[in-house]
């Protein structure tokens, strides 16, 4: 009945009480925004539970004219789900530290001391000691900054996805990132820190 309809006929028409339009919001993106999620936590409970957070919060924002539509809905549903699974790991503080940079092999990376294999109990506990002198520099970065490299660290995220949910190009992503090994590397030596366990 509403499959033709445009996102901004649905959102209008929700806002003007037909419930119905939210449903078809609804089941024209959940997929695309649980995918999404249950790619970044790897968890299919956890993913349910994030997904209903994420559309409540659609909800209300929609119902509060929180909500400027410029053919973006979708990508700001997204940006929502980020947003939840952010503060989700930031509740949880068992944010993973995962990844390797292969855009920027030109660059001390700090996250390619990280190693994944078998481990002893000492390597392990100095693995998450590097761990967390890694998230305290990492809270230390510009916010923008920050935020480029939770989401390809921490969540395992493409470029491309990246730079859809922040709203700017996949050159400026990768720029973010850039800047952000830079400074991660002058903190490195002005703390002095051995990143290692080696």
């Amino acid at each position: 009945m509403y499959s033709k309809e445009s996102d901004e006929s649905l959102v209008k028409k929700f806002r003007s009480g037909n419930n119905k339009c939210f449903d078809a919001i609804l089941n024209r993106y959940q997929l695309r925004v649980f995918s999404y999620i249950i790619k970044m936590v790897k968890d299919k409970d956890l993913a349910n539970d994030i997904f209903q957070e994420v559309f409540i919060k659609v909800i209300t924002s929609l119902k509060k004219d929180n909500y400027n539509h410029e053919g973006k809905l979708l990508s700001w549903i997204l940006r929502i789900s980020h947003n939840q699974v952010i503060d989700h790991f930031r509740k949880d503080s068992k944010m993973p530290i995962a990844g390797r940079s292969q855009n920027l092999n030109d660059d001390f990376n700090i996250f390619d001391v990280i190693k994944l294999e078998e481990k002893s109990i000492e390597d392990v506990m100095v693995n998450d000691q590097i761990q967390e002198d890694v998230r305290s520099l990492v809270n230390e970065l510009p916010n923008e900054q920050m935020q480029v490299v939770r989401m390809r660290y921490f969540l395992q995220m493409s470029f491309k996805d990246i730079a859809e949910i922040s709203g700017v190009s996949i050159n400026t992503s990768l720029g973010r990132m850039r800047y952000a090994l830079i400074n991660l590397r002058k903190l490195v030596e002005e703390k002095n820190l051995t990143l290692t366990n080696s």
